[in-house]
């Protein structure tokens, strides 16, 4: 049976009537005795919009898309759980088992880009709130169905996943690295297959996103890999091993990023805790809280992805040092801007000017 990040079903913090039912689970376990089995299902989007832009100055990027609302990934730590909850549904369940499917993104693309306005001059990031290559875009392929008109438009992109199906598209983001107008930033968060496998219930096995860095490195395609989310008590001491193995498999760069825990996710993650590390929960709270003025979650920008004290300043300095001994940069070049040329609309019209 499959597994789920979350049984939980917490309240919408938005609604001020909730019914509490189990009517989507199965009440039998999995054959690990772990997690019900949800059964996922997919929503059409008939977004008018597809590219997001952010201010937040400890982001790198300005303007985002994300293909899908949701992520079957099933990360117990994710941050962007509490998106759901401006849909009318919930961070825990129904964020993993609820997902958007944004089928016009290539067509609604292909006209932002096509806009007089836009001239390329800065790039786009795929992803933000949800991972482009989670399982249903096996079969979907909008967001190769988005890199398609990347490449026409020589528009500059950068994608965040932890899924190694990134391969699929090794084509198209060589084609666009050959302009210097393509990068790869993967998330890798243990060695440890077991924990992964938990933790990140549905998505690629380490081994798998290793192999993923190494075939995109191959191809000429710039790959960064961020270990995030750091979570302490239980995988910062991996971070020696985890720099070690990303050079080998041939990534340009390495960073880390601290486990964050906003709204609803403070409780799914004390969950798991219950489920997977009972043993571990208090220790890997209190020192979360050291790294948070005592609290579980802190929104400042720039402190919510580092923390502050003693265990911050310990894995600063740590990762400078791993990066010194594997000839690791701390983050990319940026990526080339100059090669765009506008797309045809979706209508098939070019601008003259």
């Amino acid at each position: 049976m499959q597994r789920r990040g979350t049984d939980l079903n917490p309240t919408n913090r938005f609604e001020r009537i909730s019914t509490v039912v189990d009517e989507y689970c199965d009440p039998d376990l999995d054959l690990d005795g772990s997690v019900r089995t949800v059964r996922t299902e997919w929503f059409w989007d008939d977004t008018k919009t597809i590219v997001a832009e952010n201010e937040s100055p400890d982001i790198p990027f300005r303007y985002s898309i994300n293909p899908y609302r949701g992520c079957e990934h099933g990360c117990a730590y994710c941050y962007a759980r509490p998106y759901h909850e401006y849909l009318g549904w919930n961070a825990g369940t129904d964020f993993e088992t609820k997902i958007l499917v944004k089928s016009n993104a290539a067509d609604l693309l292909r006209d932002w880009l096509s806009r007089p306005a836009w001239s390329g001059q800065d790039h786009l990031n795929l992803s933000g709130v949800t991972d482009p290559y989670q399982p249903i875009e096996r079969k979907l392929e909008i967001t190769r169905s988005i890199l398609q008109v990347l490449c026409e438009a020589r528009q500059a992109v950068s994608i965040i996943t932890k899924n190694a199906l990134i391969t699929r598209d090794i084509d198209l983001l060589a084609d666009l690295a050959r302009d210097r107008a393509s990068a790869v930033v993967l998330s890798i968060t243990s060695l440890d297959k077991s924990l992964a496998m938990v933790l990140e219930p549905r998505c690629s096995v380490p081994e798998a996103r290793l192999r993923a860095v190494r075939e995109l490195t191959n191809a000429g395609i710039p790959v960064h890999v961020n270990i995030a989310p750091i979570i302490p008590g239980l995988n910062d001491q991996e971070l020696p091993s985890l720099m070690a193995a990303i050079a080998e498999a041939g990534a340009k760069s390495a960073s880390w990023t601290l486990l964050r825990l906003p709204g609803a996710v403070e409780k799914i993650f004390e969950a798991w805790l219950d489920r997977h590390q009972p043993l571990a929960k208090e220790k890997i709270l209190n020192r979360i809280r050291a790294l948070r003025g005592g609290e579980l979650h802190d929104s400042q920008f720039g402190r919510r992805m580092r923390g502050e004290g003693f265990f911050a300043d310990q894995w600063t300095k740590l990762a400078e040092i791993c990066r010194t001994k594997h000839s690791l940069a701390h983050r990319l070049e940026p990526l080339n801007t100059s090669a765009y040329r506008p797309p045809a609309s979706s209508a098939g019209q070019r601008y003259l000017f």
